[in-house]
């Protein structure tokens, strides 16, 4: 293994905490892995890693010897793609919220990968809190501003927003007819995991958010399952229009209060701010503005993919 692997080996181990998780990483056995370090431990004459029987972490003069690795792999990285005509390669990380993953950007794959072969791609689910550099993840994409992070966030689209129930709810409870007069109406209570809470029902009211909040039988926090439950007439609910386009089309959902729609709901791509875009990240991420471009209806303004 020569020198520059050797630094992408330690690299991973310092993101990961693991000489067993960066290996697996990099398609090598654990113990090459941890030959690697120990040949960089004996030509630089210090150590670098703290190993204890829970966590592998780098010391002080590990911590600066990885930042200097980042930016040498990183300039590498940027070499090597430009005098290879600037293709992409390589094993690219993304977390992203399930019902993104589900609607938006599996669909579009085949294109994706027609366009950059050499790319892999490993796609995580889920809405939690992800350390992107401890759990080796390139990028998240998530929907809804961002709290404040040592992260950078591109935004990568802005989609409109609807307020639907079904048809028996409207049969049942009536259509409302003012979003500040939901009186004997009920919603299906959304709980945010950035919150904390069950989210209120939003209106853009002369370019004013307003709020509101009926009452709630059932409460849930997974995107799936909130349209589920308003396809069984169980109150009504706010989301992106792109994911009940199939539902308002056939009937099984309809929209109300469309005067005074919710504010429109921005997905960003997060990604370290220590480390350099590689060309397989960038690439990605303009790829799915695009992807979430092509979920806007003609006209519809408040739709915008962003870069």
């Amino acid at each position: 293994m020569d020198r520059i692997d050797a630094m992408r080996v330690f690299a991973r181990i310092v993101e990961r905490g693991s000489f067993v998780r960066a290996a697996e990483d990099l398609g090598l056995p654990a113990s090459t892995a941890t030959d690697a370090v120990k040949r960089l431990e004996a030509r630089l004459g210090v150590r670098l890693l703290q190993r204890t029987t829970r966590q592998v972490r780098a010391t002080l003069d590990g911590e600066a010897y990885y930042r200097r690795c980042l930016t040498i792999l990183d300039d590498i990285e940027e070499v090597e793609s430009a005098f290879s005509g600037g293709r992409p390669r390589g094993l690219l990380r993304v977390e992203v919220q399930g019902s993104q993953a589900r609607r938006v950007i599996v669909p579009g794959l085949p294109g994706f990968f027609a366009q950059y072969p050499e790319v892999e791609l490993f796609m995580s689910e889920g809405d939690r809190f992800v350390d992107l550099v401890r759990e080796g993840v390139d990028c998240a994409l998530r929907a809804g501003e961002p709290k404040e992070s040592d992260l950078i966030a591109r935004r990568v689209a802005l989609l409109s927003e609807a307020t639907v129930a079904s048809p028996d709810y409207f049969a049942r409870f009536g259509v409302p007819r003012r979003w500040d007069a939901l009186g004997g109406h009920r919603m299906v209570g959304f709980h945010s995991s950035a919150t904390g809470g069950v989210l209120p029902l939003e209106f853009l009211v002369d370019g004013q958010r307003k709020t509101a909040t009926p009452p709630s039988a059932l409460s849930v926090n997974g995107a799936d399952t909130y349209r589920v439950a308003a396809l069984h007439g169980l109150g009504l609910i706010q989301v992106p229009r792109y994911s009940v386009e199939r539902d308002l089309a056939e009937g099984a959902l309809v929209e109300c209060l469309s005067d005074t729609p919710p504010s429109p709901t921005p997905v960003y791509a997060l990604y370290p701010r220590s480390r350099q875009l590689s060309l397989r990240v960038r690439v990605f991420l303009d790829w799915i503005a695009a992807e979430y471009a092509k979920l806007a209806e003609p006209g519809d303004s408040s739709f915008r993919a962003t870069s």
